[in-house]
């Protein structure tokens, strides 16, 4: 079972949630969603538990403990859905907001 846990602790480090999730059960990964830019965490991330009654059981008693400072939500991951065309505000794949090819532009640099 995947579980995602959400409003964590910027701080929060992967063997600090992976210890609070193992007094339920035997658990095969933890990640911390971290940013890609910074390296930051996201304050979000997953944990992944074989046995199905475990992970529900940790759901159950964790949604909505305190954990390091913060109230932290638990709950079945939603499957990953694909997102179309890149999603996000700049568009990587030709074209787009900026002109880096010659010419064009909003200025006309030949104008004397």
């Amino acid at each position: 079972m995947n579980i995602y846990v959400s409003n964590l602790s910027y701080s929060t480090e992967a063997e600090s949630l992976e210890q609070l999730f193992a007094d339920y059960g035997e658990i095969t990964s933890v990640k911390i969603i971290t940013d890609r830019e910074t390296g930051r965490s996201r304050g979000f991330g997953f944990v992944e538990m074989p046995n199905d009654a475990e992970g529900q059981k940790a759901i159950d008693e964790l949604n909505e403990t305190e954990f390091e400072g913060k109230t932290i939500n638990v709950n079945v991951a939603r499957p990953r859905t694909e997102r179309s065309n890149g999603g996000g505000g700049f568009n990587r794949g030709g074209g787009g907001g900026y002109n880096r090819g010659g010419g064009g532009g909003g200025y006309n640099r030949n104008r004397y």
